[in-house]
């Protein structure tokens, strides 16, 4: 790993203050060769210059996908979105919301598993006009820490609270209600636990039923709005 970072990257890590990197994992190159065909250049780049870390003190986390199997056969596994491409996690935040790259439709589906919803956004233009590396530009500027908290009932953040009374998360860790939202549960701070994500990610993929939401993109351009 290198500290070089192109203008993307420091606008993350320096301008949107998601430095420094936790718990930096270096990737190995034979596991950056592998996913060589499978994921864009640009964030196999990422990966070798900054490893798979966490970032925002534990806010937003790049991941290995290989973890992540589980989580995405769970989640859309028995989808009609499985049949239309191959998918990976490639990122998540502290609450376990999961970022997806699909080789055909790029970095547009993401879930939230708090809620049981599934987000897709078809971005197949781009990624067949081959600007796959600017999609993963695009999204790494795009992010924003108050879009990756979870609000509490009364709409306030909880990330920072959740950090100070349950202290900071491993890699494998994520912040989660328990009871979960979806058999009942309030979403405040005294129901938060650090539980182990990908187990806990899997678990509330049976609880209800997993809603998929229209991709908004699409149905503008077929409106001829976009």
């Amino acid at each position: 790993m290198t500290s070089e970072m192109d203008k993307y990257f420091a606008y993350f890590f320096k301008d949107e203050a998601f430095g420094p990197a936790v718990s930096v994992e270096a990737v190995a190159p034979d596991e950056i060769a592998r996913f060589r065909s499978k994921l864009p250049e640009q964030l196999l780049t990422y990966w070798r210059q900054h490893g798979w870390a966490g970032y925002g003190k534990g806010l937003f986390w790049f991941v290995n996908p290989d973890d992540y199997e589980s989580v995405l056969e769970a989640w859309i596994g028995d989808t009609p979105l499985m049949e239309t491409d191959e998918y990976y996690v490639v990122a998540r935040s502290a609450f376990g919301e999961l970022f997806l790259w699909g080789r055909r439709t790029g970095l547009g589906l993401s879930v939230k598993p708090l809620w049981g919803m599934i987000f897709p956004r078809d971005c197949t233009d781009a990624v067949s006009a081959g600007k796959a590396d600017a999609l993963v530009q695009s999204f790494l500027v795009g992010l924003d820490k108050a879009s990756l908290d979870q609000k509490d009932e009364f709409d306030k953040p909880l990330f920072d609270r959740a950090m100070k009374t349950l202290g900071p998360l491993a890699p494998d860790e994520m912040y989660a209600f328990e009871p979960a939202l979806a058999v009942g549960g309030a979403a405040n701070l005294k129901n938060l636990r650090k539980v182990k994500c990908v187990e806990h990610l899997v678990m509330l993929a049976q609880l209800g039923e997993r809603q998929i939401m229209r991709d908004i993109v699409k149905d503008g351009k077929a409106a001829g709005i976009l």
